[in-house]
């Protein structure tokens, strides 16, 4: 199969006889033709359903000129941000600007702009007054309707209102894409586009819409939070392709109006999807300035699977992909493992098989293909759904037939394992696999937290499911003669958690004698239930209140706390612990998180009872003295 780049010049339409594409899609990644960019995707798909398709790639925002490059398209621009929301592309949690741009050619910073959905659209409505504008990704998508935004800390408008585009293609958008391409091409004005699932449009009238909920007004959402709450909480539970209704959301005498979600693709669409001729690697525009480093992870990944039923509260992917599972054929699945191999830069190792969650391959009950997901019950939180289907069966067929490719060597899961549904099934199958031939080393696993409150208001399982997980994967290491670790990824100010639940982490991490070398703290991202307690100060699925730390000399304390025995880190896990009222674990005792600086007392019942542990022994700078443990150390006690 001929696989060449789609055109990014006009030099190369003329070679290709185009004298007008159908499509330009604008994006603010660089030029990446795999399909674990969103971009590569809905250009491929419009391809193979005869739409010509040509790519400006990060262009200059500074001018409409170079959203000219490509002349005017017949039907319409397509835009997305890139397949990160812009603004956590360019910032960390502390609002420092990111030093490296992985989607950007040699890592560099400042190709795209800030919110860069609306500014590409406004730029393109600019140079071309009256052309069709689709905008989406997860930039888009997650920005909808109205969305706090934490990096201006305001409520924002939908991006319809703000960027002048006409429709906003939302989720993941193979179906919408297409739809939108046959009506534009057959002649209907896009302002007749009402009717399309997955998308969001503008009226100034609702006559003909039907079946719909009515969202509070913006005006009202800024006048108060609880408005949001309830609206946000609205939002979540029609998110559904099969019992999500149709939502309006007003601005004055402007209303935009959310569809329905499109439907989730067959297997077979999913195939099609995926066996679209890819180049598979960045254009060789960017060989010059080092690639793009963001290919390093994906080019020996295979994705089997999308969406996601894990409900967890601060991702996003009930927003964007929903929680219908959705997963490719092992035949396609092999077929490009098999290409894969012979790419010169395979060395035998498969990075990954999986997706959002890679232990999910099917939809967790029967009913949901028909009726949809519940709107009030998670499938595993707080506890797993009497309906769930647990069963890692053709997930384990899958990986076994993948190791037989040949020139492959190992296959590794590094996609997230949802522990709970693991420890849910009755079979030990998949968890002895995993454990014998596809951890390289250490396992990954996400219990975030381990105070059950804080557990609860991120929609996570109960910590003592995380315990006997770790006891089980201790004992499966043995059972298979193996010795691997576990890394725990752990979150800190998130909504719920106080310096209390705080100095509960920190001791739970000092009975295991590790201390991570990453944190995370809570990220407020566009759309996600946590993001609106963040905002609001209430949960929305209850509209109680949750106690939200907000002040950033706090949420170091949090984090520092996490990482209590890093030296530099010593006099803010002193605060924390006097503002947890917590000073009986400054002290020599084994259960102390650090000693007291010279020249000052220990807390009462702390004294040292003439033999403190070895490895208690205080180092001068104030830290417990310790050896730092490598990542080899994780759990070991366990």
């Amino acid at each position: 199969m001929n696989r060449t780049f789609l055109p990014i010049s006009m030099q190369e339409l003329r070679e290709r006889n185009i004298e007008q594409l159908d499509f330009v899609y604008v994006t603010g990644d660089a030029y990446v033709d795999h399909p674990s960019f969103g971009h590569a995707v809905i250009s491929r798909v419009l391809e193979a359903h005869g739409y010509t398709v040509g790519i400006i790639p990060q262009p200059d925002w500074r001018s409409p000129e170079n959203v000219k490059i490509l002349g005017k398209p017949r039907l319409g621009f397509l835009v997305t941000a890139g397949n990160m929301d812009s603004m956590v592309n360019h910032y960390s949690v502390s609002k420092k600007r990111r030093k490296k741009d992985a989607y950007t050619p040699g890592g560099e910073m400042g190709k795209r702009p800030d919110y860069a959905a609306v500014v590409y659209c406004n730029l393109i409505r600019q140079a071309y007054k009256d052309i069709p504008i689709i905008v989406g990704g997860i930039e888009a998508s997650l920005r909808r309707l109205a969305h706090y935004d934490y990096w201006s800390d305001s409520m924002k408008r939908s991006v319809l209102m703000d960027s002048g585009a006409n429709l906003i293609s939302y989720g993941m958008g193979e179906r919408s894409i297409v739809e939108i391409a046959d009506v534009l091409a057959s002649g209907m004005d896009v302002s007749d586009i009402t009717f399309v699932e997955g998308t969001c449009y503008r009226t100034k009238h609702l006559e003909n819409v039907y079946d719909y909920i009515l969202l509070p007004d913006y005006q009202e959402l800024l006048k108060d939070r609880r408005n949001y709450a309830e609206s946000f909480y609205k939002q979540y539970c029609n998110t559904d392709p099969f019992c999500g209704k149709r939502l309006v959301e007003p601005y004055g005498t402007v209303y935009v109006v959310q569809n329905p979600p499109a439907k989730p693709l067959s297997m077979q669409e999913m195939d099609d999807v995926y066996d679209l001729p890819y180049c598979r690697t960045y254009h060789p525009m960017y060989e010059a300035a080092g690639g793009i480093p963001a290919i390093a992870e994906i080019k020996f990944s295979l994705v089997s699977n999308r969406g996601c039923f894990g409900g967890c509260n601060f991702c996003a992917l009930t927003f964007h992909q929903g929680r219908i599972i959705q997963v490719r054929s092992h035949e396609s699945i092999l077929r490009e493992a098999e290409a894969m191999t012979a790419d010169p830069e395979f060395k035998g190792y498969i990075h990954d098989v999986g997706g959002p969650t890679a232990n999910f391959r099917q939809p967790s009950c029967e009913k949901q293909l028909t009726k949809g997901v519940c709107k009030n019950r998670q499938c595993l939180f707080p506890t797993p759904c009497k309906n769930l289907r647990v069963d890692h069966s053709d997930y384990v067929e899958l990986l076994r037939k993948l190791r037989k490719v040949p020139k492959v060597k190992k296959v590794f899961i590094r996609s997230g394992i949802r522990f709970d549904y693991l420890m849910a099934d009755r079979s030990d199958t998949f968890f002895r696999e995993l454990v014998k031939y596809h951890i390289s080393g250490q396992l990954k696993v996400a219990p975030e937290h381990v105070a059950d409150r804080v557990l609860h208001m991120m929609g996570k399982p109960e910590h003592s499911v995380y315990l006997r997980f770790t006891e089980k994967y201790k004992q499966m290491n043995q059972s298979c003669g193996m010795n691997q670790f576990l890394v725990p990824y752990l979150m800190s100010s998130h909504p719920g958690c106080s310096m209390k639940e705080a100095v509960e982490l920190a001791c739970y991490l000092r009975e295991l004698g590790y201390m991570p070398e990453q944190v995370q703290d809570f990220y407020p991202t566009p759309s996600t239930v946590s993001t609106c307690m963040y905002y609001t100060g209430l949960d929305p699925r209850t509209m109680e209140p949750v106690y939200v730390e907000k002040n950033p000399h706090r949420k170091a304390l949090q984090r520092a706390l996490i990482q209590y025995r890093k030296p530099e880190n010593y006099e803010m896990v002193a605060e924390a612990l006097k503002i947890a009222g917590r000073e009986d674990l400054i002290g020599f005792g084994p259960e102390c998180l650090i000693r007291p600086r010279r020249g000052k007392a220990p807390a009462a019942g702390n004294e040292s009872r003439g033999k403190a542990p070895a490895v208690r022994n205080e180092g001068r700078n104030g830290n417990d003295g310790r050896k730092k443990k490598t990542i080899r150390n994780v759990h070991k006690k366990k």
